[in-house]
């Protein structure tokens, strides 16, 4: 058993090459053993989200507070609010961030397959992101 204090873990802004607007990211675990699994708690201001993304191993998401977007490539976007939790399947494009007007703060989980957690691709264009402010209602 092993305890890590959350003094050992601080939170750092995300990186801008795989994030737009103001994203802190704090590491909650990274198992040391076994199957490799990094745990994070995401912080997303108002406008803040990341680029479009896969995962090799997919994701899985669980709000804790505020209110956020989630968009599979070529889908419509959706609302996720706290206590939702989402599973992402490997593979599959897609971008989660705060919704318009809001901030958002979650939990990530994903394996660590070969070094990586995530596969980076093209930014969430802001036309993208303003027609997620749809989804509200």
């Amino acid at each position: 058993m092993k305890i890590v204090s959350a003094d050992a873990m601080p939170t750092v802004a995300a990186d801008p090459a795989h994030f737009t607007g103001a994203v802190w990211q704090r590491p909650v675990l990274r198992t040391p053993e076994g199957p490799e699994v990094a745990l994070l708690r995401v912080h997303f201001a108002p406008g803040g989200r990341t680029h479009w993304h896969t995962h090799p191993a997919g994701q899985t998401l669980h709000v804790l507070s505020g209110i956020g977007i989630i968009q599979k490539r070529g889908q419509a976007a959706e609302p996720i609010r706290p206590g939702d939790t989402v599973w992402i399947p490997a593979g599959v494009e897609h971008w989660h961030g705060a919704a318009p007007g809001h901030a958002m703060e979650h939990l990530a989980m994903q394996a660590v397959i070969e070094g990586t957690t995530a596969l980076w691709l093209d930014a969430v264009t802001e036309d993208v992101y303003a027609a997620s402010e749809a989804v509200l209602g």
